[in-house]
């Protein structure tokens, strides 16, 4: 699972190798992979720890990819067994209020990441 620290050290590894290939140092995270190792009830921690990167200033995450629906979890596809309307077939998503909250919780980071900036050009 992600720290904020370990976060932290990822972005800068990331940025790092972009930097090397001359390529722009933004990153997109994809909160729902391997740094929250596929389990969705790991993925607001992780996306805690990227809302405390944002809100310190942090200018190299441009965006979040999350695995939301409408119900938590997944579930298999299984011929002749109906599906549960709203949950995913594919990996384990986070249910539609934990979506609700963390993407509150990350407007709030962004909006506090603008202060900072305006702040540092004052």
């Amino acid at each position: 699972m992600a720290t904020s620290r370990s976060l932290l050290t990822r972005v800068a590894e990331a940025c790092q190798a972009l930097a090397k290939a001359k390529l722009p140092t933004r990153l997109m995270l994809a909160a729902s992979h391997a740094i929250s190792l596929k389990n969705p009830a790991i993925q607001p921690k992780v996306i805690e720890d990227i809302a405390v990167q944002l809100e310190d200033g942090e200018q190299r995450i441009v965006g979040v990819m999350i695995e939301s629906h409408l119900v938590g979890g997944r579930q298999e596809l299984v011929e002749g067994q109906p599906l549960v309307y709203g949950q995913s077939i594919t990996d384990g998503c986070i249910d539609w209020d934990t979506t609700v909250t963390v993407l509150e919780r990350l407007a709030a980071a962004v909006r506090a990441r603008r202060e900072v900036k305006v702040s540092e050009a004052a």
